[in-house]
């Protein structure tokens, strides 16, 4: 929208300046024509040829220009409409030395070359300022430019980000689903599990408990004596003793015992042609099977430990994350905020800058003109005082009047070329005589002479200290323009630079927003991961040294059962027995 608006002024600008170059060759090719029109007619009139002159478009521009002027006063407008019209008996011989028309010919000539000159500076300055607002909207359209650009580039990538970010968030829904699913049979299934595992507990105890007992009744001394007769060599079995009491006791101790492994065992006791290879294997079976899920355990231990650090240390970096993004977040907000200030004090401090440049300008051309209507009517004042002071040297002082007075006052002064040239005022001559004796009144003459010097002096002094006045204004509105240009190129590019930081802290606040948003959901999940965990591994932790020393007791019991059935010779057994009897 800004670079929209920028372009926009500029459109403006460009349209307004366009009417302003317009209008400004229109009224110049007008000017410049009116005085070529005005110098042909006074060569003409003073080269003695106002007579061809009046047959030229010149001259019919001339008299339309008499008509239509404002600031002509009547009887010169009367007067030069005459001349034009060819009204005047003598225009084919017309001479300058009468100088009316001439006078006001160039009289016009100079009012128009100076309008020129004021359209001209005008013009110039008008340039001028197009051209300065046309460098600062461009270096504005092109810092907004470079801005667009890279908010384009971040837009891209934020739309990949979001593409990513969706993707990840419709990943992370799905695995949240079955977390929750996983999560809502969790409970059930580790009542159920704890269940099974309290069964198990007092289900090995019942059957360390049976191992204990028959390998107490198989180590007995009775049972010992039996096999020193019934076992004579290493290979002998237990269903070949003979002894049916001590088969059944084992086989009842066996039979009542809840664990459904010992099964096997018993139906193989009860077999009466079945030898202990058998149960042997399935003794060992049975501790291989005992083995593996003490490793389980421990695999399962060692994960859930590694998981718990890991996710313990996973969401205190997540918290750190979310302090660290919420200060930066913070921090962002409040230079924008901060950015925002001073952007719009320095947008109203350009403003207020243009609005004083715009009244010093205004006022120092109040001031020139001011100057140049003071500069004319003292020139002119100055020369109606000499014209009057020469016109009473004539009379008082006749050595110092100066017969060609009347035509130089005529080129200064509309008023005097008015009393000069428009009522042919001739050289009047000595002063009619009065009836009587006449004598000239010098000393009243010389004072009021010294008087029009000393007015003519005040004069010479006003102009003076107004010349001075003048350029000195002129000089400390030139160094203002200056220092105001200065200021303003300075403000205009601290503004242009904080608009970029601004947007760019925004880009960044928005980064932040979304990456603290992200970084939340992240942890939560986390802690829900941390809560299954818990459900999944708090009853392994718990129970874990209490299943390890059973099964460590279960495996032991085994051992000897099948270190008592594997038995070569009575010693051996005996041996075993006192062991185990020591168990």
């Amino acid at each position: 929208m800004d670079r929209i608006a920028a372009k926009g002024a500029m459109a403006e600008a460009t349209s307004l300046r366009e009417k302003e170059a317009a209008s400004y060759d229109a009224e110049a090719t007008e000017l410049k024509t009116n005085i070529a029109a005005m110098n042909k007619a006074i060569t003409a009139v003073e080269n003695g040829m106002a007579g061809q002159f009046l047959q030229t478009d010149q001259a019919s521009i001339l008299k339309k220009l008499a008509l239509q002027s404002d600031s002509m006063l009547e009887a010169d407008r009367e007067e030069l409409t005459s001349f034009l019209s060819g009204q005047n008996d003598d225009s084919e011989s017309y001479a300058p030395s009468s100088g009316g028309i001439t006078g006001i010919l160039k009289e016009m000539e100079s009012t128009m070359a100076k309008s020129l000159a004021e359209s001209t500076a005008s013009e110039t300055a008008a340039k001028d300022t197009y051209d300065q607002l046309m460098a600062a909207k461009n270096k504005e359209v092109g810092a907004l430019t470079k801005a667009i650009e890279q908010k384009s580039v971040r837009i891209g990538a934020l739309g990949i980000e979001i593409v990513q970010m969706k993707d990840d968030l419709s990943d992370t829904e799905e695995a949240l689903y079955e977390d929750k699913k996983f999560l809502a049979g969790l409970d059930e299934n580790c009542a159920t599990k704890e269940k099974e595992w309290a069964g198990i507990v007092k289900t090995r105890n019942q059957e360390l408990l049976a191992l204990a007992d028959t390998i107490k009744i198989l180590n007995d001394d009775d049972a010992l004596e039996l096999f020193k007769k019934t076992l004579p060599g290493s290979s002998a079995a237990f269903l070949q003793m003979g002894q049916k009491g001590l088969k059944k006791k084992a086989i009842a101790l066996l039979t009542h015992k809840p664990d459904k492994r010992l099964d096997f065992i018993v139906l193989y006791l009860k077999g009466k042609n079945a030898g202990f290879e058998k149960v042997i294997k399935m003794i060992d079976d049975m501790v291989a099977l005992l083995k593996e899920e003490g490793i389980d355990d421990e695999h399962k231990k060692e994960y859930c430990t590694l998981q718990f650090d890991f996710t313990d240390d996973k969401k205190k970096e997540l918290e750190r994350s979310v302090s660290d993004l919420e200060t930066a977040i913070e921090d962002a907000k409040e230079g924008i905020a901060q950015l925002k200030i001073d952007i719009e004090a320095l947008d109203d401090g350009i403003k207020a800058l243009d609005k004083s440049v715009a009244e010093a300008t205004e006022q120092r051309k109040e001031e020139n003109s001011d100057y140049t209507e003071l500069l004319a009517s003292n020139s002119a004042a100055k020369e109606i005082l000499k014209f009057a002071k020469n016109r009473l040297n004539k009379f008082y002082n006749p050595k110092l009047y100066k017969a060609a007075a009347a035509l130089q006052v005529s080129k200064h002064s509309n008023s005097f070329v008015q009393l000069s040239s428009h009522k042919n005022v001739a050289d009047p001559g000595p002063a009619p005589e009065a009836p009587g004796a006449y004598k000239k009144k010098s000393e009243e003459g010389g004072g009021v002479i010294a008087m029009i010097d000393t007015i003519v002096a005040d004069i010479d002094k006003e102009i003076t200290e107004s010349q001075a006045e003048e350029t000195n204004s002129q000089e400390e509105y030139e160094t203002l323009m200056s220092d105001s240009a200065e200021k303003r190129a300075l403000d205009s590019k601290t503004l242009t630079e904080k608009a970029g930081v601004k947007a760019n802290t925004e880009a960044e606040l928005a980064r932040k927003t979304g990456e603290h948003k992200s970084t939340l959901k992240e942890l939560m999940a986390t802690e829900e991961y941390i809560g299954a965990l818990h459900a999944e591994c708090d009853w392994l932790l718990k129970y874990f040294d209490m299943r390890k020393e059973a099964r460590t007791g279960e495996i032991d019991s085994l051992n000897k059962a099948k270190a008592v059935l594997s038995g070569a010779d009575f010693s051996l057994m005996q041996t075993k027995g006192v062991f185990l009897g020591r168990h």
